[in-house]
């Protein structure tokens, strides 16, 4: 059953867009992190630290802990889609293309999450308003990505497709997460998501790329203690205090408002200079964004109507 759109008080859209700015230097402090540590171990130090943080937060607010296996069971499924894989991913991506184009390419998330609920949530079906988004969505990743770099299929054009797959990813655990976790505290299932993660990314970084080290430069634990505690900690938590007031709907807003500060700040700090097809890509993704979520296209009808 559909309900009706949020609107979106001026806190609301003070927060949405704190969070944007968060997630939106997440890109660059993970790229001044894997100056010296590996993915991998980048990816572990974000999931164990982000970890202790809510679970201190957890214990504060005396929340519920959820003892059922199965719970558990599913936070590290969750752990898995939501953390390792896309973390994983997009940061092995990161060595390869700029910031700037891995947070275009990230904001793919919303398409495959449109695709991923139609095919496994009954509640969700693919009307022709949202195959049309998801049509130009695809059309401005192709059109980031570009022709030739498929055709070559050089390491850039891998790093392009391992963002792809992070994003594939995170859709999948949007699905998982409404069969599995609903009716659990956010913040709970948040912290018990992260250990599920901790649980995978600590001991593979260690097998494969070695024993972690605490003589990092002062500017790689800069970066660690902002994507580790700042862009995911603190930021779940803000996610969910805006989801809350606005609405899913509206927090879709935060996918358009993150590239463009992940590109400001790749070319400012790193020198970044992105291809014209980026952000003629990263147009017609926002493009078909505003199409699923469909209240530009009413609010133009009830103009006509009016009119």
């Amino acid at each position: 059953m559909k309900t009706a759109q949020k609107t979106i008080s001026p806190r609301a859209w003070t927060e949405l867009i704190l969070l944007a700015f968060i997630w939106g230097g997440s890109f660059l402090s993970i790229r001044i992190a894997l100056d010296e540590l590996g993915f991998l171990t980048s990816v572990a130090h974000r999931t164990g630290w982000a970890m202790l943080i809510l679970w201190a937060y957890v214990l504060f607010r005396r929340l519920p802990i959820p003892k059922d296996p199965g719970i558990w069971g599913a936070f590290l499924v969750m752990g898995l889609l939501n953390n390792v894989i896309p973390f994983s991913l997009m940061a092995w991506g990161q060595l390869h293309i700029e910031t700037g184009l891995t947070s275009i390419l990230n904001a793919a998330t919303a398409i495959f999450g449109v695709i991923a609920a139609a095919i496994f949530l009954a509640d969700e079906r693919l009307t022709l308003r949202k195959a049309v988004g998801v049509s130009l969505g695809f059309l401005g990743v192709a059109t980031a990505i570009g022709l030739s770099a498929l055709l070559q299929f050089d390491i850039r054009s891998l790093g392009q497709l391992a963002v792809i797959g992070g994003t594939i990813s995170y859709a999948l655990a949007g699905v998982w997460a409404r069969k599995t976790l609903a009716g659990l505290s956010p913040q709970v299932a948040a912290a018990g998501m992260l250990t599920g993660s901790s649980m995978i990314t600590i001991p593979f970084a260690w097998i494969i790329e070695g024993p972690f080290s605490l003589a990092l430069a002062p500017q790689t634990w800069a970066a660690v203690a902002y994507y580790a505690i700042i862009a995911t900690a603190v930021a779940y938590l803000l996610y969910y205090r805006v989801l809350a007031m606005a609405g899913s709907g509206n927090l879709m807003l935060v996918t358009l408002l993150v590239a463009p500060v992940a590109i400001i700040l790749g070319a400012l700090v790193l020198g970044e200079a992105l291809p014209l097809r980026a952000y003629a890509g990263f147009a017609l993704l926002a493009l078909g964004l505003i199409i699923i979520d469909g209240r530009l296209l009413q609010a133009v009808q009830y103009r006509a109507r009016r009119a």
